[in-house]
């Protein structure tokens, strides 16, 4: 059971999203601070890799320190808001297995909240430094030979390519030492019908396809690109496309809102023409393209709630959100594309009902428990629904970025979501990396996806209406018309050397990547 503080202050909530949507307000009304979530049942990972990647080993590692206790001055004390460092105000009387459970681990983070935590040094704020050189050793040592445990996830073996890659990169790492690495891995892993499998010998499947494409681009260079057989690739697309409109995850297989996403990654990142080959199961005499339908599919996912689930009649997700509102985000302008399809002030309502106090981190849904991952699949949608809000920016001839017409300001308390970040999820032993909560083991999929919730709350993003469309060349250019400044406030709780670099608010890789990826495919003029 899911408890919201309500009121006055909710019902104008409503009425400012509706006022926005319209573009008639540009007040700023903090929803997150206005609905504190009290989650009461235990967190289960985002099924986007596999269906069984909850059952995936942990890393192993025998190099943890012991925990000690440092005593927080008065000073940093006073510097962190009552509601970090507080039980929530309104909690249940009925005890059960899931109350008990969130009571536990709000109980986990509060001392890392109140700055008490481990004998790590603490900024005034309470908030300990980004340990950059510990997580950067941890995404190495992720690179190399694995435990033997490992062989049970050979499928995922891409995924963590991306996580880790994408993961350096963001902390300032060069990468394109592992250009040959890559290549020579994911080669025999491809597919003559197109795609990739997540190992040898595996059928092609989109997931580990979007994760070796995004591994590819972010490494760069020419002969990383050219692995990828694009013709192959395209009438692979036409076979998983389906005549309602969506896309199956692999021939045959499940049909769902991620593989609508990946499919329009795969689209505009290798430039690929939309229109069906003649063996596609949506091939009609009438028409249609690998797009046909496809945003009207998606419409089809929004829950009663207001959040998004993988298909039609199924649960929300913070996971699904993101794939949803970043494949519009392709699709068309996202001022204009997304509250075509859906319900943005219900959508706003959800999203922000997942960020918890006093922990500040994000739950993946509703009655969950909060996860540092969150911190991207749900971090990730804030920026997406703010450029649907606040309309496009107009660059000026120099380049310096004007305000949108409608600024509605931050939707969610990105201070919560960096103390959460900060806080709780380094695992600040020798071991390194980022993890869940404290009580988890850190990991290369939780340090890649709070990275990328760290970025998102660092960064604003605008979507640009300046944006040259024909450098890139073909369709689908919306993707390419963002740009990022850093967001630098009165009382900000983090320091400057605690800032990650910028990654492509529908991509997930560090920003230009994706540009300078499209801009050679498109100029080599078809397959």
């Amino acid at each position: 059971m899911t408890f919201l503080i309500k009121g006055k202050k909710s019902q104008q909530r409503v009425r400012f999203i509706k006022r926005a949507i319209a573009g008639q307000g540009s007040h700023d009304p903090s929803p997150a601070s206005e609905s504190l979530h009290y989650d009461q049942q235990q967190a289960q990972r985002p099924d986007f890799i596999t269906e069984n990647s909850k059952d995936k080993p942990a890393i192993v590692d025998d190099a943890f320190g012991a925990s000690s206790r440092s005593v927080m001055s008065a000073k940093t004390a006073s510097m962190i808001p009552d509601l970090f460092t507080t039980l929530p105000p309104i909690r249940d009387l009925l005890q059960t297995g899931s109350s008990r459970v969130q009571d536990e681990t709000i109980q986990e983070c509060l001392p890392f909240l109140k700055g008490a935590d481990l004998n790590v040094q603490c900024n005034e704020h309470g908030v300990p430094q980004l340990d950059r050189p510990r997580h950067i050793n941890f995404l190495h040592k992720s690179l190399r030979k694995l435990p033997a445990p490992y062989v049970a996830a050979d499928a995922s073996r891409p995924w963590m390519f991306y996580w880790a890659l994408a993961g350096l990169a963001a902390m300032g790492e060069d990468v394109s030492q592992y250009r040959e690495r890559l290549i020579s891995t994911v080669q025999p892993i491809q597919n003559s019908t197109g795609g990739f499998g997540g190992g040898n010998g595996q059928l092609s499947h989109l997931a580990p396809t979007y994760a070796i494409l995004l591994s590819l681009v972010i490494v760069g260079g020419e002969e990383a690109l050219e692995v990828i057989d694009r013709k192959a690739m395209w009438k692979w697309l036409g076979a998983l496309k389906q005549p309602d409109g969506g896309f199956q995850m692999c021939v045959g297989g499940e049909e769902d809102v991620r593989g609508a996403y990946i499919a329009a990654v795969i689209l505009t990142l290798l430039d690929l023409p939309i229109e069906l080959s003649r063996e596609s199961p949506a091939w009609s005499r009438e028409g249609g393209t690998l797009l046909t339908n496809l945003p009207e599919w998606i419409s089809k996912c929004q829950t009663f709630e207001g959040g998004v689930s993988s298909r039609p009649d199924a649960e929300a997700h913070g996971a699904y959100a993101f794939c949803v509102l970043a494949c519009l985000s392709i699709l068309g302008d996202p001022h204009i594309i997304i509250p075509k399809y859906l319900d943005v002030p219900c959508l706003i309502s959800w999203l922000s009902s997942r960020q918890y106090a006093p922990e500040g981190g994000f739950s993946g849904r509703t009655n969950k428990l909060v996860d540092g991952c969150y911190s991207h699949w749900v971090g990730g949608c804030w920026p997406l629904i703010e450029a649907c809000l606040d309309g496009p920016s107009l660059g000026s001839p120099a380049g310096i970025q004007v305000a949108p017409l409608t600024a509605v300001g931050h939707l969610y308390s990105r201070e919560g979501l960096i103390r959460y970040i900060l806080c709780c999820c380094q695992d600040q032993t020798k071991r390194g990396g980022l993890r869940d909560k404290p009580s988890h083991n850190s990991d290369s999929y939780h340090t890649c996806y709070v990275l990328a919730g760290l970025s998102s709350a660092q960064h604003r993003w605008h979507f640009n209406t300046s944006a040259t469309k024909t450098a890139t060349g073909g369709m689908l250019n919306s993707a390419y018309q963002w740009t990022s400044e850093p967001i630098v406030e009165d009382l900000q709780i983090f320091d400057g050397a605690d800032r990650v670099g910028t990654w492509h608010p529908v991509f997930v890789i560090p920003e230009g990547a994706a540009e300078r990826a499209k801009e050679y495919f498109a100029s080599k003029g078809g397959f």
